[in-house]
């Protein structure tokens, strides 16, 4: 067995305190690059997050954005303090990039569904409790998430539309205007006294206290048709009485319509019958 040399432990401490004291710069760079690196994504957060105040940014996305945001400055970092430790850094940034490049191509799906979300959540084509129109749906909005938006249809049905094609097709917001005007259409004979359907129809809109003075109600003759001549009633009311007033205005019509002698026609037509005699064929 050989004896214990203590020159040699002596050597290897040397050689270890020599390598340190060389590496040392490095590391105390790489700390201060660490807590440098950490008060500077907090510090971009606070400035992002007053962006989006300012903004009115919807919540979802503001948490979202801002934990990607600091997810990916803190990769940065990370890379960017083992490279200052002397660590080669190109394979590893080569294998994110990789793995990023797999996962977004198993959810290309998904990643559109996000755009969208992004998208409305920004722009606010509408927002939660507006009643929309879009992908052959209508309904009340009742979330808005960051792959896709609840809504709620008249017959109480939930319907989950994703965000990147809702995105990407004509939305129509009933609710985000305040006020809607509504074209009703009423057909009178045209034996009727077209002067005086206009006045009880007008009547019964200005009397309504819900619908708008401004814009006036307006009722006209819109068109001439086989069986009838359409008179147009339109008017404005807030978005919360727009189908009281639609509904009530409908029925008093025909009450009050009938009431004055207008008669209301429905399709027909007239068959004329004439006599004719059948003559019989002469015999030979």
């Amino acid at each position: 067995m050989e004896p214990f040399n203590f020159e040699d432990i002596n050597s290897y401490i040397v050689r270890f305190g020599t390598r340190f004291l060389d590496f040392l710069p490095n590391i105390i760079s790489a700390v201060l690059l660490l807590f440098v690196g950490l008060w500077l994504i907090k510090m971009i957060k606070k400035i992002i997050i007053r962006i989006f105040n300012s903004r009115d940014v919807e919540e979802t996305l503001k948490q979202f954005l801002l934990g990607i945001i600091g997810w990916t400055l803190k990769i940065l970092l990370f890379i960017t303090v083992i490279s200052q430790l002397g660590v080669q850094t190109s394979s590893f940034v080569a294998m994110i990039a990789a793995a990023g490049l797999a996962i977004g191509l198993a959810l290309q799906g998904s990643l559109a569904n996000f755009a969208g979300g992004v998208l409305i959540m920004l722009f606010k084509p509408f927002k939660v409790d507006d009643f929309i129109e879009a992908q052959g749906q209508s309904g009340t909005i009742k979330e808005v998430a960051i792959f896709y938006t609840k809504m709620v249809t008249i017959n109480n049905q939930l319907v989950i539309l994703p965000n990147g094609k809702l995105s990407n097709e004509t939305i129509i917001n009933y609710t985000s205007e305040g006020k809607r005007r509504d074209v009703l259409t009423f057909g009178i004979s045209y034996n009727s006294d077209i002067k005086k359907a206009k006045e009880v129809l007008i009547s019964l809109m200005k009397e309504q206290e819900h619908i708008l003075k401004d814009p006036e109600p307006l009722i006209f003759v819109a068109e001439l048709n086989e069986s009838s001549v359409d008179l147009s009633a339109r008017f404005w009311a807030l978005n919360e009485n727009f189908w009281d007033c639609h509904f009530y205005t409908i029925e008093e019509a025909k009450t009050r319509l009938e009431a004055a002698g207008i008669n209301i026609p429905f399709p027909q037509r007239d068959l004329h019958l004439y006599n004719v005699e059948k003559t019989q064929p002469k015999k030979e």
